[in-house]
């Protein structure tokens, strides 16, 4: 593989479950920035990459993986132990946005509203006996709720419980993606994703994209497959509302201590409260996802927003100040 200062290497694939998602968000990124002239080289995550990184460091890596090992600090924790600049959040803001319990209490500290929830260890969840457990948790979240695991990206194990007798597969269906569970009160309204941009001018949201997937829940069959969800972008919100669901993506971009881009999944109530539901620091580059839609919609052209960040990060001294800060 011919590597150099020049380079650009885009990490796509992976093993998490999410791999055939990073590896179309890491094509459309690595052809969005050839368009614009820069040096791409794309490679999937295996035993060999630690080496070609020390023995070939590109210029600058660009992780496009999603799931656990691309959005929980773990990959960027190996490309700081190299002095390699990439673009994206740090490590530890990676760790708080990706653990969604975490998360929600940053920016509940943070002064943003996010739907009560309770949060469970699947072992918690058995010793004590799962159902005098549903029972207190229908009680207190009230139905319908979202099951969810605390730590999983694209919907993956999310399942909206409508009736109590639904719930001991929901709990099933979320530690089948992770040890915990994040159970959520349902909040209904507008689903809108708001990405923040930061490409050295300081953070900005860009334009909210609102989501309405046909079947009434943006899981994972929604967000990828093309014409099952619609979007619309701008979303058809109230000028009031478009500024609020703005200030708290910021919120929660800066709250978390994330940079470059992210994107905030909210919902907007009927009474007009803005709700925060998660962050993700390695948001879906694909066809179908929201962040492209909104690059769009600002007039900006994808391929000159990815160098713009590509050019941050190589300016970016990191922590250890090595030869390729």
């Amino acid at each position: 593989m011919d590597v150099s200062e020049q380079t650009v290497l885009v990490l796509a694939g992976g093993l998490s479950h999410e791999r055939d998602v990073s590896l179309r968000s890491g094509r459309r990124v690595a052809e969005a920035l050839r368009g614009v002239g820069v040096e791409v080289v794309e490679r999937d995550v295996d035993a060999q990459l630690f080496a070609m990184l020390r023995e070939e460091p590109p210029g600058c890596v660009v992780p496009m993986l999603h799931g656990d090992t691309g959005e929980d600090g773990s990959i960027r924790e190996v490309l700081e132990l190299l002095d390699l600049p990439y673009v994206g959040a740090p490590p530890a803001a990676c760790r708080a946005a990706f653990d969604k319990p975490v998360a929600k209490a940053m920016v509940t500290r943070a002064g943003l509203s996010t739907p009560p929830s309770v949060c469970l260890p699947h072992e918690t969840f058995r010793e004590l006996g799962a159902a005098q457990v549903m029972a207190a948790l229908v009680r207190r979240l009230g139905l319908p709720m979202m099951v969810k695991p605390a730590k999983s990206g694209s919907a993956l194990g999310c399942t909206v419980v409508h009736d109590a007798g639904e719930l001991p597969a929901a709990m099933v269906n979320a530690f089948a993606y992770g040890d915990v569970a994040l159970l959520e009160r349902f909040v209904t309204g507008t689903e809108v994703a708001v990405p923040v941009l930061d490409d050295g001018t300081g953070p900005r949201a860009l334009p909210a994209v609102a989501i309405s997937p046909d079947g009434g829940v943006y899981d994972y069959t929604a967000r990828y497959t093309a014409g099952a969800t619609e979007f619309v972008v701008p979303a058809p919100l109230e000028t009031v509302l478009a500024e609020e669901v703005a200030r708290v993506a910021l919120t929660a971009h800066q709250a978390l201590g994330l940079r470059d881009v992210s994107r905030s999944d909210l919902i907007v109530d009927p009474d007009g409260t803005v709700w925060f539901l998660e962050v993700n620091v390695a948001p879906g580059f694909t066809e179908t996802s929201t962040v492209p839609l909104s690059i769009q919609a600002a007039g900006l052209e994808l391929g000159a927003v990815c160098a713009s960040l590509v050019s941050v990060a190589r300016s970016r001294r990191v922590p250890t100040g090595g030869p390729h800060a």
